[in-house]
């Protein structure tokens, strides 16, 4: 087994790594930006090096930086966590150069999935149905871009090749907002990925945003961890995502996973992953894309499975075979809250700041990952998640009754996050019975917005 891993990333799945890492009796370093100085994470690790200031592009994206951090500490391995370079080809390939291995997946398989182009053609090739599209064309001139909208038909969504997080997506309803939608769009995609590859879908009203966990190792094995909902989302951002899925039935639930296991096979990924789908209103789901590594929401898989996802990933880098073979039908229910430094009240804008106080819920079913603490000042460089708050029971009714307790135990003062507006969404009638898709919050009036209690 690996001695010593690097963990390329910060805050709460910096922590969560380490925890994990630390149960397998591996030596863990921690990287942070002078801004970071005093989050948990440089505590807990076993080793700590500073790889630059606070913005990003200094730091947590500074390629040599963290290479040159892992061989100064003679870390064997490299975890990148979730966001930052944990889907960067050539970040993995430069582990591999300096005989660092990459705990993720291969290169090979995130340039042929980081292209929503390249994957939606692949899932063709498997079988799985795909939304009608275009290719790439940045070099094309507006009067194409108009000729492929107008034979794929409106609505449409605009998105970047390289995307992902939300980042670089316009849904466009008429003609009327092509133009200005997609040099939005465009403009996004290259200040979040340096890249203005675009590409045009047709767009599904209302859909549910359904993600089936995978893992596969080197042997060939691939298996599915059951799915997660993931239609609570503002701005393509996930704020609440649930397993299993309210909205799916038993036999699309078994068709969607055994689709996605098929998927893995075919491409022989090694690793932990997601394959994400859209469903629509009458229950046909189209391939949405596919994420090569572990997500925010991982939580709630290992929940209701039992399982370490951090601990296969690790397993599977090292070239161990998978834990579990079988394909998982849920037995049990979880739900994860995104706990968020922003204020739900005014647009959800981000509210940096110290924290003075903080009362962490606890008891049966209840898990909390966060990095923050009593005094912890939330830098605004970095996105404004602060913490996960996980319920877990036997039935969807009691998860959701017991997150409402643990949200009303969650005390955090000194900054706004939206713990007011978790405690009101669980009051939801159409939450409570299941009935929501991507469109849900925005389609709340603003009533709901305008009552949301500041604690």
């Amino acid at each position: 087994m690996f001695k010593k891993i690097l963990i390329a990333n910060r805050g709460e799945i910096a922590l969560r790594i380490i925890r994990t890492a630390k149960e397998m009796g591996i030596k863990t370093v921690a990287v942070y930006s002078t801004a970071d100085k005093h989050s948990l994470h440089v505590y807990f690790a076993d080793e700590a090096v500073c790889i630059g200031p606070p913005h990003s592009y200094q730091s947590y994206l500074n390629i040599p930086n963290l290479i040159s951090a892992a061989e100064i500490t003679n870390a064997d391995a490299i975890h990148p966590g979730y966001g930052f370079l944990s889907e960067n080809a050539y970040f993995s390939s430069m582990c591999q150069k300096h005989d660092i291995k990459f705990i993720g997946a291969k290169p090979s398989h995130m340039i042929q999935m980081g292209n929503k182009i390249s994957a939606k053609k692949t899932m063709k090739k498997v079988g799985i149905s795909c939304l009608p599209g275009s290719d790439c064309f940045f070099e094309s001139s507006y009067k194409e871009i108009e000729k492929i909208a107008d034979k794929i038909g409106y609505p449409i969504i605009i998105k970047a090749v390289y995307g992902g997080g939300g980042k670089g997506i316009r849904s466009v309803l008429d003609k009327n907002h092509l133009k200005n939608s997609w040099e939005e769009a465009k403009k996004e995609a290259w200040s979040c990925f340096g890249k203005k590859d675009m590409y045009i879908e047709k767009l599904i009203l209302n859909p549910r945003h359904i993600e089936i966990q995978i893992l596969g190792d080197k042997y060939g094995e691939a298996c599915h961890l059951s799915e997660r909902d993931c239609s609570i989302q503002r701005r393509n951002q996930k704020l609440v995502e649930e397993a299993p899925s309210p909205f799916l039935t038993r036999s699309l639930r078994k068709k969607m996973g055994e689709e996605a296991v098929k998927a893995a096979e075919f491409i022989h990924y090694e690793g932990v992953g997601t394959i994400e789908f859209l469903v629509d209103q009458n229950k046909n789901f189209y391939f949405m894309e596919m994420n090569p590594r572990i997500q925010v929401e991982h939580t709630i898989t290992e929940e209701i499975t039992g399982l370490d996802l951090i601990q296969e990933q690790i397993s599977i880098a090292y070239g161990k075979k998978l834990s579990r073979k079988k394909n998982y039908y849920p037995k049990m229910y979880s739900i994860e809250c995104r706990i968020n430094a922003e204020e739900p009240h005014y647009n959800f804008r981000p509210v940096p700041g110290k924290i003075t106080q903080m009362h962490l819920p606890g008891g049966k079913g209840v898990r909390i990952d966060t990095h923050i603490y009593a005094g912890y000042f939330v830098p605004h460089y970095y996105d404004p998640m602060i913490a996960k708050i996980i319920t877990t029971a036997k039935s969807r009714k009691e998860t959701i009754e017991k997150m409402r307790r643990s949200l009303d135990e969650f005390v955090i003062e000194g900054i706004h996050t939206t713990l007011p507006f978790h405690r009101k969404l669980m009051q939801n009638n159409d939450f409570l019975k299941g009935n929501y898709n991507t469109n849900f919050l925005d389609n709340l009036n603003s009533d709901f917005y305008n009552r949301i209690q500041i604690k």
